[in-house]
């Protein structure tokens, strides 16, 4: 008997857990024959719902080059999510890819997307309340347009390198209305001061293009955040990029939103961490960033907290930020566990808190967001240097 009910277990397993796959798909869309390729890591289980994320080539590009540009399979196979590389489809005005077909055109691939995410829902257990875009240069300014036009099946999302058309760009030249995000939803975007293409420019380019601070002011407002942003200034691990890198955060939104600006001070039209600025790796920061986030806003949003001192009845915890060690004191005569967990959803640290007050040494860490977990409750920490 054990032995059967063992190969019963070890089947029921093999059935829900996939090999690490990369596959190259196609979709017939709207009288075209469109194609994706999709990522689906080892540690997938159809048996529980994981992220997705949509990542958009720049105009003319194509999907395969951009998979090696920003590629977000060494992520997804610690974090477990699947990511999606859609191909544009061909202009018939220019003949190049590119997200946003030239006027006159009823070419729409908002509605190819919402297309693709069903399709993918059926055949994969996608959690559809966290679904996440980003994007370079013109599949950064696409990525604006799913958090505007697509906003009820995003949760979040991501432009680098690419600007957000202006209302009266979107409603003049592409017919497609003013932007309408129906939920709070968190948005970072990664510019360079020195980015001057047209469609990208840090200062904007009237009456098409919205500047950095137009970008910024509208999500803020739209989501109530604080109206003076926190800023940092990035270590500058490589000082032969010609960049430097500041950290803009407007925290304190509806649902616990909150919109960022890794501004890439002399950086041009570039990807982070691939070429231009490597100071930081874009794709990482991406996926740090969006992956906190459903379409109800900060996940816990009730729960988590980053206050400088986080104090409740039970436990406090000092000093938030923290460069070295962590003070925890517990209001209650108990042992308990804790883990904490990196943005990756890896566990750094996990051991045994004591009845009363204890100290976590963080030093040996990186820099950046974890999360605290002690019984039911988690905590935002940031580990600062």
């Amino acid at each position: 008997m054990m032995k059967i009910s063992l190969f019963t277990s070890l089947l029921i397993i093999s059935t829900n857990l996939f090999s690490q796959q990369q596959l190259n798909r196609s979709l017939f869309f709207d009288g075209l024959n469109r194609t994706y390729i999709v990522y689906i890591p080892a540690i997938y289980n159809s048996s529980s719902s994981v992220p997705v994320v949509f990542n958009f080539h720049g105009g003319g590009g194509l999907s395969s080059d951009f998979l090696s540009i920003n590629d977000m399979r060494p992520v997804a196979d610690t974090a477990n999510f699947i990511a999606v590389y859609p191909q544009a489809a061909t202009d018939p005005e220019d003949g190049s890819y590119s997200w946003m077909h030239k006027s006159p055109t009823t070419h729409n691939d908002v509605h190819f997307i919402e297309a693709l995410l069903d399709t993918l829902s059926s055949e994969f257990n996608i959690d559809n309340e966290r679904v996440y875009a980003c994007g370079y240069s013109e599949g950064g300014i696409f990525s604006y347009e799913l958090g505007c036009r697509l906003n009820n099946r995003i949760a979040a999302f991501s432009s680098v390198s690419g600007s957000m058309l202006t209302d009266s760009f979107r409603e003049s030249y592409y017919d497609l209305g003013i932007c309408s995000p129906t939920h709070p939803t968190a948005v970072m975007l990664i510019p360079g001061t020195n980015d001057f293409s047209p469609h990208s420019n840090y200062n904007g380019l009237d009456p098409y293009y919205m500047s950095v601070s137009e970008i910024t002011s509208y999500w803020t407002n739209f989501n109530n955040t604080d109206s003076d942003p926190i800023q940092t200034q990035v270590t500058d691990i490589n000082s032969s990029d010609g960049s430097t890198v500041e950290r803009r955060t407007w925290e304190n939104g509806d649902n616990c939103v909150s919109v960022e600006e890794l501004k890439i001070i002399d950086g041009g039209h570039d990807w982070p961490g691939s070429f231009g600025n490597m100071d930081i790796n874009a794709t990482e920061e991406i996926w740090n960033f969006v992956s906190k986030f459903n379409k109800y806003g900060l996940i816990n949003c009730s729960t988590v907290s980053n206050e400088s001192s986080i104090i409740n009845s039970d436990i406090s915890l000092y000093p938030n930020p923290v460069n070295k060690n962590l003070y925890i004191i517990k209001n209650y005569k108990k042992y308990e566990n804790y883990i904490l967990f990196n943005f990756l959803g890896e566990i750094v640290e996990e051991g045994v808190l004591n009845q009363k007050e204890n100290i976590i040494d963080l030093a040996l860490l990186n820099e950046g967001f974890y999360v605290l977990k002690i019984g039911d409750i988690s905590y935002k920490i940031l580990r600062s240097i």
